[in-house]
């Protein structure tokens, strides 16, 4: 594989690392590997660091398309724990507040969710890297600046529900979504429509574009085809070192 010239990477990305944290560690590899200082190495598309699920590197004259990667679908998982909110959106901050729930059932939230369907206005998440006066949100959070976000316009292509636990309050969705869609974001305002508030508690992103889950390297099944230490049966597809077929947004 010529990674100098141009690769695409599917990578699983672990719960709890960044997506720069992962493409450094996948540099590094391949840089051993090629006993070079450093392969221009990007990625294509951020996912935080308690979410999981693919990432697209991106090496050599490949990274020239990254933006071009970015503007397709994208399909999560997720798990909203109702009835409570924290800062961020997610389990990174501590519940700050309560809300009833004893009113949500699954008739509610079936009715709820169509709402979310197609072109919606979403406020992006404080606890964010949209940037703001130069700065990011995040560290303009963190240092207790009073911020406030514009909403944008993104698309929602497809909302259902996977699971629901009427005892413990915890919603499963699927949803397919355009470029700049924050799934916190989702998650907070579902809540919000079910008269209540929601957090996620899991989020994975099953496909960006035709690169699904299933077709992801995690770090160390890399490393181990890297080095030649996978066998040829296991079921890993390889690198391809070409831009991979990716749907449309629907309009």
């Amino acid at each position: 594989m010529d990674f100098q010239e141009g690769a695409f990477i599917y990578i699983n990305k672990p719960y709890g690392m960044t997506s720069f944290g992962a493409l450094a560690h996948v540099r590094y590899l391949i840089s051993r590997k090629l006993h070079v200082k450093r392969v221009k190495t990007g990625h294509a598309g951020t996912l935080d660091p308690l979410a999981t699920g693919v990432l697209i590197l991106c090496t050599g004259k490949a990274t020239k398309q990254i933006e071009r990667l970015q503007l397709h679908d994208k399909e999560y998982t997720a798990t909203l724990q109702l009835g409570a909110t924290t800062p961020s959106f997610d389990r990174e901050h501590e519940v700050d507040n309560t809300y009833p729930t004893a009113h949500i059932t699954r008739e509610l939230i079936d009715r709820v969710l169509p709402e979310f369907v197609g072109d919606i206005e979403q406020v992006p998440p404080l606890f964010s890297a949209v940037m703001v006066n130069g700065d990011r949100a995040y560290e303009l959070a963190r240092k207790g600046d009073d911020v406030a976000l514009k909403a944008k316009t993104v698309h929602i292509d497809e909302l259902e529900v996977t699971s629901f636990d009427a005892e413990k309050m915890l919603l499963g969705i699927r949803v397919v979504c355009g470029k700049g869609t924050y799934i916190r974001s989702l998650a907070r305002d579902i809540g919000a429509a079910l008269g209540s508030g929601a957090y996620l508690t899991e989020l994975c992103r099953t496909r960006l574009g035709d690169v699904r889950i299933e077709d992801s390297y995690t770090l160390d099944s890399f490393r181990e085809w890297l080095d030649g230490e996978m066998p040829d049966d296991r079921p890993l597809k390889p690198v391809k070192p070409v831009v991979p077929k990716i749907r449309p947004k629907q309009q």
